[in-house]
């Protein structure tokens, strides 16, 4: 058919995240050497637009609001014509790699999104 296979929005959700965490010098390597797992417990997806094999995708990750035990994300996806193809949101809770068990938000995490006034 000639475009983005809808699953693959899921990992373009993923890429923008850790993308926007790695930006503030946070990445997944790091927390889970803290023993912080951070698993998806919600996916939301509205397609808007089809988007074509060979277009440049920019995906646009912001924080909905201050993390505790979870955290929220709001996803825009664009296209190289800044239409929108799709919006949505991704829901990740804070879990201690030991034991299995939702935690609170790391402290060296609250204080990087502080020091760049995203909280």
């Amino acid at each position: 058919m000639g475009v983005v296979y809808h699953g693959n929005y899921a990992q373009y959700f993923e890429i923008g995240r850790t993308e926007w965490l790695r930006s503030m010098g946070v990445t997944y390597k790091y927390m889970e050497k803290t023993g912080i797992m951070l698993p998806v417990i919600s996916l939301n997806c509205n397609f808007k637009k089809s988007a074509y094999y060979d277009d440049l995708l920019s995906i646009k990750t912001t924080l909905k609001k201050e993390p505790g035990v979870r955290i929220e994300f709001s996803v825009e996806i664009t296209n190289q014509n800044n239409e929108l193809i799709c919006t949505g949101s991704t829901t990740l809770v804070f879990m201690d790699a030991t034991t299995k068990r939702p935690v609170k938000c790391p402290e060296y995490i609250l204080n990087t999104l502080k020091e760049n006034q995203l909280i």
